[in-house]
């Protein structure tokens, strides 16, 4: 990516989630193990799904997905924030800000859109399971994917592209522990009106639309949830979504505490704990949860660890 901006800074220091020196050590071994919980977890998940053919549906296409995003969302930020607890000063290039703000930006944005088609996938079991088939057909689960993906990369462009724009003179502590969109318009010297502007209506869109979709889905799967009057297939169908209306709350919830309020309302240090949840709680959690609650993923561990061993 190569940087346009006239800029006075070449580096930045992330000043990380807290100063305080007695925590240093107990959060960088907590974060520690949600990493390698996050890294192991989604890995498997993506391992188990490659492996074993009775998991190559469209829900578990998406699912795939999720943890791949996951994964790699998580060692944008993670490993970074981590170098917080040990250096002094976590010091990274003007480049190197960029780069992870527009990468950040990118699977951030592509989660919102596959959690989306992962909505989308269970109205269309739950409410029409006749036409699950053709309503889900591989094509058009491939095509719900690649939208996922252009509209994070094209967003992820428009965010990057406007941040390279502002001039950044003398002030070059960034209050967060990575390069995210608010801290970053808090240093810049010049006029950031139009990031302003810009992060109100992508961000708002990409918050809004993904939101109202899973909402309408959901109203309709409840519905017809409701009409069911077996209590044991009542409760199969909510233990089958109620897994992905947590993930989905969190991660929407935190994200758009962070994006959708006024700049003055609340302080940066609440913005950095309620990142924190969208940014490395919600990774840990998604493998988690669609794993420990699924029987065909129970199934396929199975299946797997006998043919190794």
């Amino acid at each position: 990516m190569a940087v346009t901006n006239d800029s006075l800074v070449m580096e930045f220091i992330l000043l990380g989630i807290t100063e305080e020196p007695g925590l240093q050590v107990p959060l960088f071994f907590l974060f520690l193990v949600i990493y390698l919980i996050t890294t192991l977890g989604n890995l498997a998940l993506i391992i188990l799904i490659v492996l074993n053919s009775h998991l190559h549906t469209p829900m578990y296409f998406f699912l795939f997905n999720l943890s791949l995003i996951d994964l790699c969302y998580s060692s944008v930020i993670t490993p970074k924030m981590l170098m917080n607890f040990l250096l002094e000063k976590n010091v990274i290039s003007y480049t190197g800000c960029m780069t992870q703000l527009y990468l950040f930006c990118f699977f951030g944005i592509s989660e919102y859109y596959v959690l989306t088609a992962m909505a989308y996938d269970r109205y269309v079991a739950i409410c029409n399971p006749l036409l699950y088939n053709i309503s889900m057909s591989p094509k058009v689960c491939f095509y719900l994917i690649l939208a996922s993906y252009l509209t994070g990369l094209s967003d992820a462009m428009i965010h990057t592209g406007s941040m390279l724009q502002l001039t950044f003179c003398d002030r070059n502590t960034i209050n967060h522990y990575f390069c995210d969109l608010l801290p970053l318009l808090q240093l810049s010297c010049s006029s950031t009106y139009v990031n302003e502007m810009e992060l109100f209506i992508v961000s708002g869109k990409d918050i809004v639309v993904p939101t109202a979709i899973i909402l309408t889905s959901y109203g309709f799967i409840l519905h017809s949830i409701f009409q069911v009057r077996s209590a044991e297939s009542k409760y199969k169908a909510f233990s089958t979504c109620s897994s992905h209306i947590f993930a989905v709350s969190l991660f929407f919830g935190s994200s758009t505490f962070m994006y959708l309020q006024p700049s003055s309302a609340g302080s940066m240090d609440e913005g950095k704990i309620s990142s924190i949840f969208y940014t490395i709680v919600v990774p840990m959690m998604n493998p988690l949860i669609y794993s420990l609650r699924n029987k065909d993923v129970k199934v396929a561990l199975r299946r797997t660890l006998i043919r190794m061993y």
